[in-house]
């Protein structure tokens, strides 16, 4: 029997905002980006966390990577962030309408559960950045009944609610401000919605505060360890020591940059380097808190995998590494469901975060 996988982060809808907003083309095997419905029942992924980005307003040719250190910041408006969100919302959307039934939005645990159960696709929102949402924080109400049940407060660009960590390598992630007040309020507003708070690109400081504040489990949806990649985006063994206490979780990212210990951007990275970054993550986080958060569709991942439908292989070398059965299971499907639960019951129950706002 395949293995279930549940991914925790991929950047599906960017790809098809910028070639296809109609959303056709995830129904059909293609050779773009790394996942289609297709190749996604190929490889045994059973639905995943689908991020909306926005990217930085145009640069001129030549100049630095967005988000890297080099790159001054690029002023994201609002309105401008609003409306691309908004419309890569509508292509998923759309996807769903169009697939009778194959594809489900889903805005609980035991919507993706009864999804898996009736053999549709389950995919969740998630915002990557929150520039969409405006010092009051109306907007966040709206996308949650849109669905969105995921958010990272920031990318790697500062904004309203803190400070995102650049793309530096080597370099620890203690670069920069941590959250303004408004980002505080943002973090207990998504405790008491029931919303994961993902810290996948948030600086040191801004990571500290969440832990401080948040009375939900932490999660880092597509971070590796820093002490095997010593980039700025990975890890340190004291911030999994934090997840692992908030009963969180970390996602592996399948980008050759956050694995390899060059930080290069390199498709001949084996399998093995991804094992070993599991490894270490399990031994910090423990069994119920590392998962795969794959970046598909937004990183040179390694040629091994090569997208959705080689799953399979990565699957195959934690099972020749010894890892049990359940254990595979967990990492590749139900750790995400248990800390979505745990996280949807923080809302439910209106604690501290409610209280607080």
């Amino acid at each position: 029997m395949t293995q279930r996988i549940f991914d925790g982060h991929n950047d599906v809808l960017l790809r098809l905002w910028r070639r296809d907003r109609t959303g056709e083309r995830f129904f059909g095997e293609n050779s773009e980006g790394h996942v289609d419905l297709v190749r996604a029942r190929r490889g045994g992924m059973v639905g995943g966390i689908f991020a909306t980005f926005v990217l930085d307003e145009a640069r001129p040719k030549g100049a630095p990577r967005e988000g890297s250190v080099e790159a001054p910041p690029v002023g994201l408006s609002q309105e401008r962030a609003l409306a691309v969100t908004l419309s890569q919302l509508a292509i998923a959307m759309r996807i769903e309408r169009a697939s009778a039934g194959a594809v489900r939005l889903c805005r609980s645990t035991r919507d993706v559960e009864a999804a898996a159960e009736a053999g549709a696709f389950a995919m969740m929102l998630h915002m990557e950045g929150a520039e969409a949402i405006g010092a009051d924080l109306d907007e966040l109400e709206v996308l949650y009944a849109a669905g969105v049940r995921s958010l990272g407060l920031v990318w790697s660009r500062p904004t309203i609610f803190g400070t995102g960590v650049p793309f530096r390598f080597p370099s620890t992630p203690d670069l920069g401000d941590g959250l303004t007040e408004r980002g505080l309020a943002l973090v207990k507003s998504c405790n008491a919605l029931g919303v994961m708070v993902d810290v996948s690109h948030l600086n040191a400081k801004g990571f500290w505060d969440v832990a401080r504040v948040s009375d939900a489990p932490i999660v880092a949806t597509h971070s590796n360890a820093h002490v095997l990649s010593p980039g700025s985006r990975n890890l340190t063994d004291a911030q999994m020591d934090a997840i692992r206490d908030s009963e969180g979780v970390a996602g592996l990212n399948f980008a050759t940059f956050f694995l390899r210990e060059d930080g290069r951007r390199d498709a001949n990275t084996p399998i093995d380097v991804m094992r070993r970054h599991l490894d270490h993550m399990l031994e910090k986080l423990g069994p119920r808190g590392v998962a795969l958060g794959s970046d598909f569709d937004g990183a040179l991942v390694p040629s091994a995998i090569g997208d959705a439908a080689g799953l399979p292989r990565l699957i195959a070398a934690m099972q020749a590494s010894g890892y049990s059965a359940d254990l595979v299971d967990a990492i590749a499907y139900r750790n995400w469901l248990d800390v979505l639960a745990r996280t949807e019951a923080i809302g439910r129950r209106g604690t501290g975060a409610a209280a607080r706002h």
